[in-house]
């Protein structure tokens, strides 16, 4: 083997690394899979990205998940940074949570009903959460998001919305957009299939931009029912915004009556129990959550203070329901992981992990004056192919970029190492990654990145 013959690399990348690429690795299990798949399902997938319409060849059929490993059907190992886009911050199959879902589907799987789970689940949060009083679970950080901006209009008696470019929210209608030209603009369906209408409620304008911030509301006076953001901005690359420029926004939503809304299904527990809001000392005035408050599963869920919340249904007027919601085995799940959050001293380890990672890659690409920077937060990151010491809007990213990615992509798979396949996604690291699996990964990152910026 290659890596075999090779020197070990030091984590500060001083050894010379492969100049050519790796063969591709078999991937004809996959890619029958996936012709089988493309005819029952648009694309061959249930989710756009999982295409690897951004990448070299045909997507990944995974098998199987262990630790931080994970294994295609064409049993390539793979030292995993998606982690299921952030959630399995334990890592895959951990113990402590598996045991407690075969636990719990020994009584059965769905009732529709309350069960005491929801309970305990909801009392971890509430009780290590000082931003929220009371919240609601549901299906998914869509269905999260969907669900705090019919709050938000129903409590403000307002319509419109202010979204930024560059921030992901799930695929509801109202949030499903994106900006048209000029300082504020209405935003523009960015699919078929949502009305104009729906899209003419919400106002688009650029992160990191007082001014545009302020027009809108100058614009829009007391029509805005809710400025929604990610304090993380992480589904278009790590736009990382600066806590001056939050609190701004925090204190003119506040002087214009405007609920902030904290979009965290991927920031959430994973820079702190607390999430962003904690990490920066921000109150929204509604937080939304995903996946990673169920261990993995299918659940979501949105709180606030007790006053909003008693604003839905069966409380208030604010309607919104789900058969799932609460489901007992997604609540177990939930229990487990966020009982190992809550252990002293999990948050320091996990992020002094990613710093060292994270350094060490960037020594490397700077030390050969590779057009490269690594942008990180908590436990994640972001590869990105620029000289620029900040990226904090959609503007600022490259797009002819993203062929050196692509290239990036191809060379850590035949290494053995998986990132998501678009180079606007991040990166995560899990409790399960070993300094092992992390040296691994880094030399397969510098052999890579060699290879990347010596081909012409």
């Amino acid at each position: 083997m290659f890596d075999s013959i090779k020197k070990k690399f030091t984590s500060e990348g001083n050894e010379p690394a492969a100049t050519t690429g790796k063969p591709d690795i078999c991937r004809d299990k996959s890619a029958e899979l996936f012709a089988k798949a493309k005819t029952f399902f648009p694309g061959g997938v249930n989710s756009p990205v999982r295409a690897f319409k951004s990448v070299h060849g045909t997507p990944l059929f995974i098998k199987k998940g262990d630790g931080c490993h994970l294994w295609d059907a064409d049993d390539n190992q793979f030292i995993d940074f998606c982690c299921s886009w952030g959630p399995l911050i334990l890592g895959h199959n951990n113990a402590k949570v598996r045991e407690k879902v075969i636990e719990v589907m020994q009584n059965g799987m769905s009732f529709g009903a309350p069960t005491a789970l929801e309970n305990e689940l909801a009392e971890l949060i509430v009780k290590n959460n000082k931003f929220i009083e009371k919240l609601r679970f549901v299906s998914s950080g869509t269905e999260a998001v969907m669900s705090a901006i019919r709050l938000a209009r129903g409590y403000t008696k307002r319509d419109k919305i202010l979204k930024f470019e560059g921030c992901y929210h799930g695929h509801s209608d109202s949030l499903l957009v994106k900006a048209g030209s000029g300082l504020v603009t209405f935003g523009e369906t960015s699919s078929a299939g949502v009305p104009k209408s729906f899209a003419d409620e919400t106002i688009v304008v650029a992160l990191n931009d007082k001014e545009a911030l302020k027009k809108a509301f100058d614009e829009f006076k007391d029509q805005i029912a809710a400025v929604i953001i990610e304090p993380v901005p992480a589904n278009n690359g790590l736009l990382l915004q600066e806590k001056e420029y939050l609190q701004f926004l925090r204190e003119i939503c506040t002087q214009n009556g405007t609920l902030l809304i904290f979009d965290e299904v991927i920031s959430g527990f994973r820079l702190g129990f607390e999430g962003a809001a904690g990490h920066y000392q921000i109150k929204p005035d509604i937080l939304t959550y995903g996946k990673i408050i169920g261990g993995g599963m299918p659940v979501g869920c949105y709180g606030s203070s007790a006053e909003i919340m008693g604003h839905i249904s069966p409380d208030g007027g604010v309607y919104q329901a789900g058969t799932l919601s609460g489901n007992p085995v997604a609540m177990g799940a939930g229990i487990a992981q966020l009982s190992e959050l809550l252990r002293m001293g999990f948050y320091r380890d996990l992020n002094k992990k990613t710093e060292e990672f994270t350094e060490a890659i960037q020594r490397f690409a700077t030390a050969r004056n590779y057009k490269f920077k690594v942008f990180t937060i908590g436990s994640i990151f972001w590869f990105a192919f620029t000289d620029k010491e900040a990226i904090r809007s959609a503007d600022d990213i490259d797009a002819a970029s993203m062929e050196k990615f692509k290239k990036l992509h191809r060379e850590l798979l035949n290494r053995g190492v998986y990132l998501g396949p678009s180079g606007y996604e991040v990166g995560f690291i899990s409790s399960a990654h070993s300094k092992i699996d992390l040296e691994k990964a880094k030399r397969a990152i510098f052999d890579s990145l060699e290879v990347v910026f010596r081909e012409k």
